[in-house]
């Protein structure tokens, strides 16, 4: 099987013809293999544990190019990585605080994706061969995902919703 990296994330997929996403760009196989990942999150409650990390970590290294929409997911996904796991906020509280952000959708800007944005991608987590394995790649992923974004650190803060900035 022939393997192709992806654009967005730089991992290795199968080359296919199948569908992606409309504006977070990727490969097909890279596209594919997300969504038999959060199959598996919506399939089997072990694996569950923590798979909006999953959609955050992917929405960031797919960041696709400027429009309103990508501008919006970079910054949300962005936001709800640096209150999970930076700031120690609950899943709940992170939801609560990316509803409270896209209230002031205007303020965000385009940032500048990184050249690499994590060594660790959808592909790393694909292969995960059971559910241990599966949740503490996902965290891997999100937090080499939120690193790579580090150049714009001090932005997302100023975009953190009050009231949601800490535990």
């Amino acid at each position: 099987m022939n393997l192709v990296p992806c654009m967005g994330c730089c991992g290795l997929f199968p080359e296919m013809e199948a569908p992606t996403h409309r504006y977070m760009e990727s490969s097909p196989g890279c596209w594919a293999a997300y969504g038999e990942v959060l199959a598996r999150g919506y399939g089997d409650p072990a694996y569950a544990q923590d798979y909006r990390l999953s959609v955050d970590a992917y929405a960031v290294q797919h960041p696709g190019r400027p429009s309103s929409q990508s501008i919006q997911s970079v910054a949300v996904h962005l936001i709800r990585l640096c209150l999970l796991l930076e700031r120690g906020l609950e899943m709940s509280r992170a939801n609560e605080a990316m509803l409270k952000a896209t209230e002031s959708k205007k303020q965000f800007v385009w940032l500048e994706p990184p050249p690499t944005r994590g060594a660790i991608t959808v592909a790393d987590v694909h292969r995960a061969t059971n559910p241990k394995e599966h949740v503490a790649r996902v965290r891997e992923w999100a937090c080499s995902a939120w690193q790579a974004w580090s150049p714009h650190h001090r932005q997302i803060y100023a975009w953190l919703p009050s009231g949601f900035d800490s535990r």
